[in-house]
């Protein structure tokens, strides 16, 4: 579950949103309220924020979001004791106040307005309210046996973790078994073996890194793993390859259908590491 606050001080223009029927909307919970239209509400939000002349955004507004599947089998009742449990986290209880749920889309959420103003003409202090929503939404999941943003992060990480295993799998069989001579063959290997690779080209025409897609993730390269950065990538094709993948392509590779140049430093990395590796095996790289 999601919350999000802030104080504001068009009250009716955004209650009218909270009221709007084209969302399907509809009143979850009314305290020490009695109009039947966003105007009325609003002079009865008046009426106590009239005594503190001070304080100019007058309402709070808040948004507090279940998960899709949580959101599902919410029924009315459930959803206006989520609203209370939030009051009661967020030390709102006792104010006028005002929810609506919208169900129009598949991701069911609760509006909510209170009057900041109390009966004693008393401003809420909402210091820091946009973290104290996201901290009470968070109790009132646990309370409410609902899904926190806690779960729902660890769940992405966990499954964020598998698909770079998955794609940096998809690499290493990429190298053994095709052994790629440029990096359009090894883009092309790596769709045979189910992994989209984007190549990240700037303004001036050269290639900066690549990006990879699969099942719906789309990770750079230093994101999936730190040896399949751009460079790394180079020296992995030059291991195999020797001096070809510089020497053929004489710094400007064909990539996609399109010809596009290797950046100054990522070529010189790529020759650093050949010269390297012949210094070290004593091979004849043909230069």
């Amino acid at each position: 579950m999601i919350g999000k606050g802030k104080s504001i001080s068009h009250t009716r223009a955004s209650m009218s949103y909270g009221w709007n029927q084209v969302k399907d909307a509809e009143i979850v919970l009314k305290e020490f309220l009695h109009g039947d239209s966003p105007a009325e509400i609003t002079k009865e939000f008046k009426m106590l924020q009239d005594q503190n002349y001070h304080c100019t955004k007058n309402t709070l507004s808040f948004v507090i979001s279940p998960t899709i599947e949580d959101g599902k089998r919410l029924d009315k009742s459930q959803l206006e004791a989520i609203t209370k449990h939030f009051m009661h986290e967020m030390k709102l209880s006792e104010r006028q106040a005002i929810a609506f749920v919208h169900q129009d889309k598949e991701h069911k959420h609760i509006h909510l307005y209170v009057n900041r103003i109390d009966f004693n003409g008393v401003a809420y202090n909402d210091s820091f309210i946009g973290k104290r929503s996201q901290q009470a939404a968070e109790k009132t999941a646990e309370h409410m046996g609902l899904t926190t943003v806690k779960q729902i992060q660890f769940e992405k990480e966990f499954n964020l973790i598998e698909i770079r295993t998955e794609i940096k799998r998809r690499h290493d069989l990429t190298m053994k078994q095709f052994q790629p001579k440029s990096f359009d063959d090894y883009a092309k290997a790596m769709e045979s073996n189910g992994v989209k690779v984007i190549p990240s080209i700037n303004n001036q025409n050269k290639l900066q890194g690549f990006r990879f897609e699969f099942d719906g993730h789309n990770l750079k390269g230093s994101e999936v793993h730190r040896n399949m950065s751009l460079g790394n990538i180079g020296k992995q094709m030059s291991g195999i390859q020797g001096a070809s993948i510089l020497k053929d392509n004489n710094v400007s590779i064909k990539l996609a259908g399109k010809v596009v140049d290797l950046t100054p430093n990522l070529a010189l990395k790529i020759t650093k590491f050949i010269i390297k590796r012949a210094i070290d095996k004593g091979m004849d790289i043909g230069y």
